[in-house]
């Protein structure tokens, strides 16, 4: 037994915690857990935790059903928050196996885990830092009617309200209090729509917490007696929630984005990484904003009041209407790029692979930066857009499908039974999404036709 996992076994006794759960994404992204006794934990770090693959989106084949789950002792916390008068919980995330001791190529974690060691082969660290957005609810409609949100605040407002009082305090308190560094949190554009960003960190770490984050989030909502929603583009008329994430890659200790002699201080890495994120855009779009309503956030009001989400393939320096933003900063250490384009909802494992593979590839094959946007992409007609030589992303998500299709990028950055099965699982939303006739075609149709 390795020194990590004595020290769960030795908090499990000391703090008399009664619950640990176990957790894992699906290839989706949604969250999955099996609770266990402490007594049975020493054996499952040992054996792991045998389930039913084939019960989970995207495992595996019903005659290859059996899968292990093995926890990582390096995630475990301590959850103080949930014990409601019977004792602490904690959790810790796990890797997933074969019988025979393999990694499944179907665990999301372990596609971001071998996209970090193709970096780390390069001399590279991969760090990850996400603002995320979502809505406060004050009711959950689940018959399609429009939710009302807790308030009518806007933009960095200090908004004041009967329900989910003092929300965002007590939603970083209870983060901060299982180890997860918040940085910034404030109201955003639309009514009930708030944003928390987390602290960089590398991007498996990111990922778990950020998976953390959502169900912490839900659960303090609950506990106000309010929900919480991170759907793309849960209203017509407002914003849409994103998940504008910074991008920088190490070597060592050193920045590898800065160059102090170059004109925006990007180094070459950074450009060439840039220029990958850019060249590929299209075919990672289908796994970066995987629903078919996260194309209403692309694709929705396009006025700087309500869209922060860009629809164009660009970039530019302090451009918040291109795809990817070189942000000012100060410090060496923080040179760092922002993609825009991802949503609040996408699977963070399979997003943060994606996109470590295309800039990797920039760098491979030195891929030359195109001119930045010094433009407002927004207030540009779609001739003059494409006169400037900016391509947009995919208008939905059966174009996304298809750019990812012919994707050798993407089929490697996720491994074929993950690319295979997303596409079907994808292809399949879509063709249950299109045959819907729409509230919104009865009231446009029936009146006249």
């Amino acid at each position: 037994m390795d020194r990590q996992q004595d020290f769960v076994l030795r908090t499990l006794e000391e703090r008399d915690i009664r619950f640990v759960r176990l957790w894992f994404t699906d290839v989706l992204g949604t969250l999955k857990s099996v609770s266990v006794a402490p007594a049975e934990l020493e054996a499952a770090f040992e054996e792991g935790i045998g389930f039913d693959g084939s019960a989970i989106e995207g495992f595996t084949r019903v005659y290859e059903a059996d899968m292990v789950a093995m926890p990582d002792p390096s995630t475990f916390q301590v959850f103080p928050f949930e014990g409601a008068g019977s004792g602490e919980s904690a959790r810790m995330f796990c890797d997933i196996q074969t019988p025979d001791g393999s990694p499944s190529w179907a665990d999301p974690r372990h596609v971001l885990r071998r996209a970090l060691r193709k970096a780390a082969d390069k001399g590279f660290t991969f760090y990850t830092h996400p603002e995320i957005e979502f809505f406060l609810l004050a009711n959950h409609p689940t018959d399609g009617t429009r939710p009302t949100p807790v308030d009518s605040g806007g933009y960095f407002d200090h908004t004041t309200h009967a329900t989910a009082r003092d929300f965002r305090r007590q939603a970083v308190l209870a983060l901060e209090r299982i180890g997860i560094s918040v940085e910034f949190s404030h109201h955003e554009t639309a009514p009930g729509q708030q944003e928390i960003d987390l602290r960089y960190a590398d991007a498996l770490a990111t990922a778990d917490n950020i998976m953390t984050f959502r169900h912490v989030i839900k659960e303090v909502a609950l506990f106000q007696g309010v929900s919480a929603t991170f759907m793309p583009k849960p209203f017509t008329d407002l914003a849409g929630n994103g998940m504008h994430t910074h991008l920088s890659l190490f070597e060592g200790e050193r920045n590898a984005f800065h160059d102090p002699g170059d004109p925006m201080t990007l180094s070459k890495t950074a450009k060439a990484f840039i220029a990958g994120m850019l060249h590929h855009a299209q075919e990672y779009t289908a796994v970066t904003n995987q629903w078919v309503n996260s194309y209403k956030r692309l694709f929705g009001v396009q006025t700087n009041s309500v869209n922060e989400a860009p629809s164009s393939i660009c970039w530019g320096h302090l451009n918040r209407s291109a795809l990817v933003r070189v942000p000012r900063y100060g410090k060496p250490h923080s040179a760092r790029v922002e993609i825009r384009s991802v949503d609040a909802a996408c699977n963070p494992y399979l997003t943060f692979a994606v996109l470590l593979t295309a800039g990797l590839k920039g760098i491979e094959e030195g891929y030359e930066l195109p001119p930045g946007a010094e433009d407002d992409v927004w207030s540009l007609s779609p001739e003059e857009r494409r006169a400037l030589g900016y391509q947009d992303l995919p208008h939905d998500l059966s174009e996304a499908l298809g750019y990812m299709e012919k994707s050798e990028l993407v089929a490697e950055a996720l491994g074929e039974q993950i690319f295979d099965f997303f596409l079907k699982n994808k292809r399949a939303e879509w063709d249950e999404y299109r045959r819907q006739v729409t509230a919104y075609e009865r009231r446009r149709y029936l009146p006249f036709l």
